[in-house]
């Protein structure tokens, strides 16, 4: 098991970027991109052993600067939503951008996605790694507080990507931390995932209010609804439903409550794909996860080999804390104050059916 650095690159602003590939025995390789922490591609055997890239994304470093659908990537200081943009804390108020619409989303006009992170190798016992590093200034982006952040990214035998998160400040934030990977079991490019089967360990989600995607500060039952994934099912059979919440998001753009997690990671969902029998397993120690559609994405934009994605090519699993916590305190917390250390793990397993 290694680590290489591929390849560099010099983007727009004279910055260097930088590719590395992590890998195991087995074939499962990552390639990591010190530009916003990008997974840029992922290599994972399928049932009849050939080995595809699971992930959508770019074959150029620099069009993960210049373009928005965020694949791949760290996003912070705040994944997901914050409602009008501002938040209050110990009594003042603090104004973020209002990227989406009139709202706050994923860190704002250059989040930690745009950012060059500094990058070193680590390893383990039965792992290889690469720790990515950033300083985020107080007022960057809008947010208090001096934060330092990193990310560690392991490849292990058991064809795993674990994804550990920490981070410090000197003076009171929030902070809610997530990769945004979409993913398509069959292999990046080739067509929906309407027929991957999923599993979602949750049996409530956060409600919206409407087409902004702002959460009403509820928490609503799964039964009887079309997000209900505690029994496998294809991702493809209700999302056409009339469902209110499904029509706000054109689709599943949807922050669920998990059942477990917490001190150790625990399953937040499965998802299988029939035609390569791979599957994946995501466990986390966050209390929620979006799961996403890529609902959005409309065959315009040209990823890897000139590829064009189309609406609901891939799906996003998004562990996280809840959008809009800072202004709703009935949600989990994201504050972090000095004293404190914030500590996340994710783990993304790859396996394939029998």
């Amino acid at each position: 098991m290694e680590v290489q650095q591929v390849r560099s690159e010099i983007l727009p602003d004279g910055k260097k970027s930088a590719l590395f590939r992590l890998g195991n025995s087995a074939g499962f390789q990552a390639e990591i991109s010190n530009l916003g922490g990008a997974v840029v591609s992922l290599l994972v055997p399928a049932r009849d052993g050939d080995i595809d890239d699971l992930v959508l994304g770019f074959d150029s470093l620099r069009e993960y600067q210049t373009n928005p659908p965020h694949f791949g990537v760290i996003i912070g200081r705040y994944a997901n939503r914050i409602a009008y943009g501002k938040f209050t804390l110990h009594g003042k108020t603090y104004r973020l951008a209002q990227n989406h619409g009139d709202h706050h989303l994923h860190g704002g006009d250059e989040g930690f996605d745009k950012k060059i992170w500094a990058a070193e190798e680590v390893s383990g016992d039965d792992s290889v790694g690469l720790k990515l590093s950033y300083v985020s200034k107080d007022g960057e982006e809008g947010y208090p507080g001096k934060l330092s952040v990193t990310v560690t990214y392991q490849v292990t035998e058991e064809n795993e990507l674990i994804i550990d998160y920490f981070a410090v400040t000197d003076k009171s934030t929030i902070l809610n931390l997530t990769n945004h990977s979409y993913f398509n079991l069959t292999g990046a490019g080739s067509g929906n995932i309407l027929d991957h089967i999923a599993m979602i360990n949750a049996d409530a989600f956060t409600p919206v209010a409407d087409e902004n995607a702002i959460p009403t500060g509820k928490f609503r039952s799964v039964e009887g609804t079309p997000l209900d994934f505690r029994n496998p099912a294809a991702i493809g059979e209700r999302i056409e439903s009339e469902y209110e919440q499904i029509r706000y998001g054109e689709g599943y753009d949807h922050n669920y409550v998990l059942n477990g997690g917490d001190a150790e990671p625990g399953l937040a969902a499965r998802v299988t794909d029939p035609a390569s029998g791979r599957q994946l397993e995501v466990f986390t120690t966050e209390p929620g996860m979006q799961f996403y559609t890529a609902n959005h994405l409309d065959g315009t934009l040209s990823g890897k080999q000139n590829a064009k994605y189309h609406r609901r090519d891939a799906f996003c699993l998004e562990t996280q804390h809840f959008p809009d916590a800072p202004n709703r305190p009935e949600f989990p917390s994201t504050e972090l104050n000095p004293e404190e250390e914030f500590h996340s793990t994710t783990i993304y397993k790859f396996s394939q059916e029998t």
